[in-house]
């Protein structure tokens, strides 16, 4: 078993009441399952400073409270598609105080939201969603030789103007197809080209409609 690398302050306290009553450090140490340096260390620090709390890291202090990071997640969450400048701006006009891109992200990334492409879907109202559900549940059971005798569609198109391509939302892992983390849309914009296919499970074509 690996040795600790750190101690709580209780067992830090532990530690000085066992040495009090006559145990050696090593003793201690095996007990605690710590090298003997780390126990003489906390001696040590009894013995000049009357204490064994953990001295303060020295560092940068965070940028954001803890109330303040519930804030940026919570307007991610609400806003699935605001972006990273937009919630530098939110945080300056609650708060008054500036802080980084990156700080934003971090935060995010802490509560679990990550920036990713929306699943871009046709609008469909609740009795269509009921009956797409029903569909996928009646043929959940069928065997490849009845897939067999199905034509499967599709199509897309490829168009000259931006869509919501480069569009991204904030959404937890695992939760792609969830629909509030989806972007419904009835057609592309401007010109291009349509590529429109069958296929089966023998075979695939294709055809393009200008």
């Amino acid at each position: 078993m690996s040795l600790r690398r750190r101690l709580p302050n209780s067992l830090r306290w532990r530690a000085v009441g066992w040495m009090e009553m006559g145990l050696s450090q090593a003793d201690v140490a095996r007990r605690l399952n710590v090298s003997r340096s780390v126990v003489q260390r906390l001696w040590d620090q009894y013995q000049s400073e009357d204490s064994v709390s953990r001295r303060p890291v020295p560092g940068r202090p965070r940028a954001t409270t803890p109330a303040e990071d519930r804030f940026l997640a919570l307007s991610a969450r609400r806003r699935r598609t605001t972006t990273v400048p937009q919630l530098v701006a939110d945080h300056f006009q609650a708060s008054g105080r500036r802080i980084s891109a990156t700080t934003v992200r971090n935060r995010l990334h802490n509560a679990g939201l990550y920036a990713r492409r929306p699943v871009v879907c046709v609008p469909l109202n609740g009795r269509q969603r009921r009956n797409r559900l029903c569909w996928a549940r009646e043929h959940v059971s069928w065997t490849q030789q009845q897939w067999a005798s199905v034509l499967f569609t599709d199509e897309s198109r490829f168009t000259m103007e931006s869509d919501s391509g480069r569009l991204q939302i904030w959404r937890e892992q695992r939760t792609r197809y969830h629909q509030s983390n989806t972007v419904e849309r009835h057609s592309y914009r401007g010109g291009g080209i349509l590529v429109w296919a069958v296929a089966t499970l023998t075979c695939m074509c294709s055809m393009e409609e200008p």
